[in-house]
């Protein structure tokens, strides 16, 4: 399970902070500090109450050389999953603090991206993250900084964050603009409110895909217009216990989704809050729904289907997939 060959397309830098890269960056740190700052409880309240286990990684990621680590880090779990095609995600405005530029903040986690995907032989792209409580201004500064920065490393525009908390007023300009300007887009939905949060999303964002969307399932209208869209579902079941959506992995509705017929990719999210890897979900997964090697390749092909790569990349991934996959 391990050796197969995955895509991940749903996975937060900040997020994702492994004890050995957060050591590096503070030599200080003790096992159970990480543990109690970077690792979230098993069960949070609610998305807010998850959010709250992101606030000692961002204040970590203020400088070059603490961005470069988290995503060399990232790009070491990957090749351990044997993800060979990823797209990491991050808000670079959170990431200002400590005096670097925007442009700064993108251009070395670009850098550090194209050496981790020469090194570790993985294909991947960026995603740069607007977030629920930002102004319209700090979301038309994101989307130019995804226009301006498009291209082999910069492959969309998404907004994240607490979606029950803040309404979509202040980024329908961003999305808008993003869309006039062809730029691929995903969105959180689905996760902190109902399916009402994905309508609304879809008719305002038009988005490709969708991150989470779980609660999608909870209306047979809006999961007929889901499959006949063909919109992508970044679903992340772990991160759906623990932020609470679900009580527990049984309850997940992930197997009634790929029963559906939906096209939906495997995902951790937040691998250190989350304290998952992606080949721990699979297992978890085989374990749970009795999922069998054939679910994993249509996910993982319906991922490589939707996700904000080139032809060519997409297609040197799907043969990789063939070829590896039961190996």
């Amino acid at each position: 399970m391990q050796n197969w060959p995955k895509v991940e397309l749903h996975v937060h830098l900040d997020c994702s902070l492994t004890y050995d890269v957060v050591k590096l960056i503070d030599p200080a740190i003790t096992r159970d500090q990480y543990r109690q700052a970077f690792v979230g409880p098993v069960k949070c309240l609610d998305l807010a109450d998850f959010l709250d286990c992101t606030n000692a990684a961002v204040q970590l990621l203020q400088t070059k050389k603490a961005l470069s680590l988290a995503v060399h880090g990232l790009f070491s779990q990957w090749k351990r999953d044997h993800v060979v095609y990823g797209e990491l995600r991050f808000a670079p405005l959170l990431h200002t603090q400590g005096g670097l530029t925007p442009d700064e903040v993108i251009t070395t986690v670009i850098e550090a991206a194209e050496t981790c995907k020469k090194e570790k032989d993985i294909e991947a792209g960026i995603i740069l993250c607007t977030l629920r409580h930002f102004n319209e201004s700090q979301s038309m500064e994101t989307i130019r900084l995804v226009e301006k920065y498009l291209g082999d490393h910069i492959v969309g525009f998404d907004i994240a964050s607490d979606e029950a908390g803040y309404p979509i007023d202040a980024h329908v300009g961003a999305f808008h603009y993003a869309n006039d300007k062809g730029i691929p887009c995903t969105a959180h939905a689905g996760e902190a409110k109902g399916p009402e949060s994905v309508w609304e999303t879809l008719e305002n964002f038009f988005p490709r895909r969708i991150g989470h969307g779980a609660r999608a399932m909870e209306d047979p209208k809006l999961v007929n217009h889901l499959r006949a869209e063909q919109i992508h579902l970044e679903v992340c079941p772990t991160s759906n216990i623990q932020t609470n959506v679900f009580a527990s992995y049984t309850d997940h509705c992930i197997d009634r989704m790929y029963a559906e017929g939906l096209s939906i990719s495997i995902n951790t999210d937040a691998r250190a809050i989350a304290d998952v890897t992606l080949t721990e979900e699979y297992r978890k997964l085989c374990e749970t729904f009795g999922w069998a090697p054939a679910h994993f390749m249509k996910c993982n092909m319906e991922a490589i289907k939707h996700a904000f790569t080139t032809p060519a990349i997409r297609q040197k991934v799907r043969l990789r997939m063939m070829e590896e996959f039961t190996r």
